[in-house]
């Protein structure tokens, strides 16, 4: 099953050892981001990195461990759908997401980021979603 993950799911992963990271990991999914999400993660890079107490290496090696699991598809794949999504979310970082999961024919989004709401065009999944998905296919 093809889903988008948001870069707050990654995040969230590195922080901690958790439900997000364990669902990252797992291989019933087909994960795709679009490859800003790289810059949106360099962007919280220090902080990470802080609030974990674990080395730049460390950091580093961790994220490694999770792209092995996605599919990054390049902004030139999605780039003629940007025009066409920019007013069907509030914050404009949030349309490559939504470009990405419509140009791979995704199942949805998975994401804590509450603007993904307010469109209609894919479907948004939550943790709680993601679990559920797991379980059912079981």
């Amino acid at each position: 099953m093809k889903i988008i993950v948001d870069s707050n799911r990654v995040i969230a992963a590195l922080i901690k050892d958790s439900t997000t990271r364990q669902i990252l990991f797992n291989k019933k999914f087909e994960f795709f981001a679009p490859s800003y999400i790289f810059s949106e993660i360099k962007k919280y890079k220090d902080y990470i990195v802080k609030k974990t107490d674990i080395s730049n290496e460390e950091f580093d090696m961790l994220l490694s461990l999770i792209f092995e699991n996605m599919n990054i598809i390049q902004a030139t794949e999605y780039n003629s759908l940007l025009n066409e999504l920019k007013n069907e979310v509030n914050d404009s970082k949030d349309i490559p997401y939504l470009a990405t999961a419509i140009f791979t024919k995704a199942k949805g989004i998975w994401t804590h980021d509450m603007h993904f709401k307010g469109q209609n065009k894919i479907k948004i999944f939550t943790n709680i979603d993601m679990l559920k998905l797991i379980k059912k296919n079981h």
